[in-house]
Formats: C-alpha cells, sequence, structure tokens
C-alpha cells in the first residue's frame, strides 16, 4: 500500500488495488477517471461517489486520456500516500495543457487539509470535496466549469450517503462492502480520522440490510461490513426509539441467507463486546476472522496513542477470542517507532505478537501527521534507522507466524468460496475461507465458476496461501 507500510499478503492480494480504477459504463457525453488510496472505506466511498456522478450524466473510463473529469480519492494516512498522490497530480496536469477543459478534483481524507496548497500554491486541482460533501459534487462541477475553484470540505454529524446505491468498483460480482457508519470518536493520538472524516454516525440498519439482500440477490456471496470501529454501531428508530447495536445488525444480515457470507472490518479492541463473539459463533456463515489492532504491546506507549487498554486487557481479549470460537484467525495493525518507543517497549511489541499468533499483520513505522494530537504534544524522536530495524523484525516475527498458523491447516478440510482464477495459474481457482485465508487449488473436470462454494484439502502452504485439493 504505501512505502512504509509492510504485510503479509496472500496470493490474491499482492497488487490488489489500493488504486482502483471504476469499470466502464456508458456514457454519451462527459466522462469520469477515479483512483482510490488508502483504506477500505475510501473505495466505499469512490463507489458512492460513481452513482452519484452517473445519476448526473456522467459515464466511466479507464483511460484517463478520455477523460473529462479526473478524481483522486485521497488518504492522509501516511506521509508516502500523499506524496504518491502529488505524483499522480502532478502527472495528470501534463495531460490538462492539452486539454484546457480537464478537470481535476481531489477528494477525501486530503481535502481539508491540504486544500489551499493543492489549489491555490501548486493549482494542482480544480476541485477539493471532503468525505461528508460528495452529494454537492455536481454542482462543484458546474462551478469549475466556468473556471472557478470549487470547494466543499464541510463535515457532518449526520451524512451516512444510507440512501444511495453504490455503483460497484472493479467489482468481482461476489465480494462487496457495505458501508455501515461513517467518522470516529476514538481519539488515538497518531491517527488523522476523527479531523478528516468527523464524528462517528451510525447508518440506519435498514438501509444496510436492504442493501445486503440486493447484493445477495444479485448474485455476490460475500459482504464486509465496513466502519473505523463497527463495534461501536448503534442506531436509534427516531420513531420507535427501538435500538440496534452492532450484534443485532450483524444477526440481521447473517440471517438474509446463509449461503451469504458475513465480513466486518475495524473492530477496535474496547469496543468489541461477548455479544458480538456470540453471535459469529451462532452463525456458520458469520466468517470466523477478527481485524483487532494492536498498535503496540507495550501499555506506556499504549497510553500515549491513547488506545484506552493495556497489553494485559489485550491479551485477555484475544484469549477469550479464541475460547469462543477456536477457530477464529485475527489479524492486527502495528505501529514500529512511536514517540518515545525504547527496545523494552518494541520487545513488549513482540511478546503480544507471539502470545496472539496472528494470522497476517498490517506493519508500518510511525509516520507523524500534521493537525494530530501526538503531532502537537510528542516529539517523533525514534531516529528513522532504528525505525526501519523494528519494522523489520515485526515483519520477520509476522512472517513466521503466519507460516506456522498455516501449517496448522495442513491436512484439513476447509470451505471455500471460489473468486476467480488464481493469478499465478489459470489451470488452479483462488478463494478464501472463513478465516479470511486465500485458498488455491487444482481445476477439476466439475463444471465451477466464481461464486461456488467448494471443499478443499489443504495439502501445504505458504506463508500467505494455503494449497490443496478439491474434495466432494
Amino acid at each position: 500500500m504505501f512505502e512504509i507500510e509492510q504485510k503479509v499478503m496472500d496470493e490474491s492480494r499482492q497488487g490488489e488495488a489500493y488504486e482502483g480504477v471504476l469499470d466502464t459504463l456508458s456514457a454519451p457525453n462527459k466522462r469520469f477517471y477515479i483512483e482510490s488510496y488508502g483504506c477500505q472505506m475510501n473505495f466505499s466511498d469512490s463507489e458512492i461517489i460513481a452513482s452519484i456522478l452517473q445519476s448526473s450524466g456522467f459515464g466511466s473510463t479507464r483511460d484517463v486520456e478520455q477523460a473529462n473529469l479526473i478524481l483522486l480519492n485521497t488518504c492522509s494516512i501516511r506521509e508516502k500516500a500523499e506524496q504518491t498522490i502529488r505524483k499522480r497530480l502532478t502527472e495528470f496536469k501534463k495531460i490538462k495543457r492539452s486539454n484546457s477543459s480537464l478537470l481535476i478534483g481531489v477528494l477525501g481524507c486530503m481535502a481539508e487539509r491540504l486544500k489551499s496548497k493543492l489549489l491555490e500554491e501548486e493549482k494542482l486541482v480544480d476541485i477539493v470535496v471532503g468525505p461528508d460533501a460528495y452529494r454537492t459534487l455536481p454542482q462543484l462541477i458546474e462551478e469549475a466549469e466556468t473556471g472557478e475553484k470549487a470547494v466543499n470540505v464541510l463535515l457532518s454529524r449526520e451524512e451516512t450517503y444510507a440512501d444511495i446505491a453504490p455503483v460497484r468498483i472493479n467489482s468481482n460480482g461476489i465480494t462487496a462492502f457495505v458501508s455501515i457508519m461513517r467518522g470516529c470518536n476514538n481519539m488515538c493520538t497518531f491517527c488523522v480520522v476523527p479531523f478528516t472524516r468527523g464524528r462517528e454516525r451510525s447508518r440506519d440498519h435498514a438501509s444496510i440490510v436492504d442493501e445486503c439482500k440486493d447484493l445477495f440477490d444479485r448474485g455476490f456471496k460475500e459482504v464486509t461490513l465496513l466502519g473505523q470501529n463497527v463495534d461501536s454501531y448503534y442506531w436509534v428508530d427516531p420513531v420507535s426509539n427501538h435500538a440496534v447495536d452492532f450484534a443485532m445488525l450483524l444477526e440481521k444480515v447473517a440471517k438474509i441467507n446463509p449461503a451469504l457470507r458475513v465480513r466486518f472490518s475495524t473492530s477496535h479492541p474496547k469496543d468489541i463486546t461477548e455479544k458480538v463473539l456470540q453471535t459469529m459463533k451462532a452463525y456458520d456463515n458469520i466468517c470466523k476472522y477478527i481485524h483487532l489492532p494492536l498498535q503496540s504491546g507495550s501499555t506506556r506507549i499504549l497510553q500515549l496513542m491513547n488506545r484506552t487498554y493495556t497489553r494485559e486487557w489485550y491479551l485477555a481479549k484475544v484469549k477469550r477470542i479464541r475460547e469462543v470460537m477456536p477457530d477464529c484467525a485475527i489479524s492486527s495493525d502495528i505501529i514500529a517507532g512511536f514517540c518515545t518507543e525504547d527496545d523494552q517497549d518494541h520487545l513488549d511489541t513482540l511478546d503480544v505478537m507471539r502470545n496472539s499468533k496472528y494470522e497476517y499483520s498490517y506493519m508500518f513505522m510511525y509516520s507523524e501527521r500534521p493537525g494530530t494530537l501526538a503531532a502537537k504534544r510528542y516529539k517523533d524522536d525514534v531516529p528513522m534507522e532504528i525505525k526501519k530495524k523494528r519494522l523489520e523484525e515485526i515483519v520477520s516475527l509476522q512472517n513466521q507466524l503466519s507460516l506456522e498458523t498455516n501449517k496448522l491447516d495442513i491436512g484439513k478440510k476447509v470451505e471455500v468460496l471460489i473468486e476467480g482464477n488464481s493469478k499465478k495459474n489459470e489451470k488452479q481457482w483462488m478463494g478464501r475461507n472463513s478465516q479470511n485465508k486465500v485458498v488455491v487449488f487444482d481445476k477439476t473436470d466439475k463444471a465451477l465458476q466464481p461464486g461456488d462454494y467448494v471443499w478443499v484439502e489443504v495439502k501445504d502452504c505458504t506463508q500467505g496461501t494455503l494449497l490443496g485439493n478439491m474434495v466432494s
């Protein structure tokens, strides 16, 4: 994803679109081209943006040279992401020299913080739109077509885009993301999300269930419920005053059909409840996989990060997950080299990793982001060479843990949802099991297609992929 991030990746996600382009739609006149960067929420937002533009008469194109409108849906989580986006904007500016009517827009998390630089100082864009202002895109485009700079970065306490049917981007027709909430109330000191996406608000549960039903009716077999902190989902019906929490929502989606797999991301360790774990256990089609970010294994560093839990509390939560669901896979986020981190703090992180036995992790060097609480309160005082060394040790340990957990699956029979051909061999299928592990297996004479469920006996593995043979 970013230069400062390392992840133990599986076969299907190596090179996966953290830079995505919309599938072509019919369009008589105006066409737009969109790229998305960063988290799954950004890709979900791009599908909302595509729907808004399509309703306004725009079609899409994969060829940037054919576009009347170029949009970058941006991420501010890491410095490298911003560098990548600036590089792309510079490339697009060259295209604009030969097409003066071309409009270039920046959307998402970079919009508020860098709007002045991008619009006035560097003159790289014509339109800047924040995450809560996508409905105004058609009006902003009209404004920009007159030569004016068009900006709307206002945050909202109500906007959830619940009534907009997303246009699925680069869809395989099998898996889809469904946004259930927006914003975040957690003020982790390293994170910009509360400042770029605003306060937390949950979407009407009925609209979520309806969207998932529609996806299943259209042939999709897996949905991932998305939120910055899904476990704090809470919606109250304004008429009946009936409340729906995340466990209740999870159950409602699971009940749509046993053939619809349900995943969710991301969980905050302080908020995932016993009720959620028991709901996961009760339904076979709720995948046995939880992304549970750690960030640091040091209680002292966790306090500086304002994560509101200790290493002991986190390990107890991991233990409870495995008690309720012994087959549940757990992945994590880990930051190396946060402010004041010393050797013992780093060793504490490695220790929690060993005890948690993560299937895989997203691993980063700390990157100070302007405007965050950490940037205001603490000095980024861990030298780069030490950050790199610690990240290398974290990655090396995770590689080892991933291989060890995959070896435990050898000899097991796992149910796999076929997503498509293996990227390395078209004579093989690729899919995932409930634990979100990629499984690759040989095709047979049996007539199968993406979206089918099959049973596979695991014969071998790499650190990122299970290898096996289909069984009856």
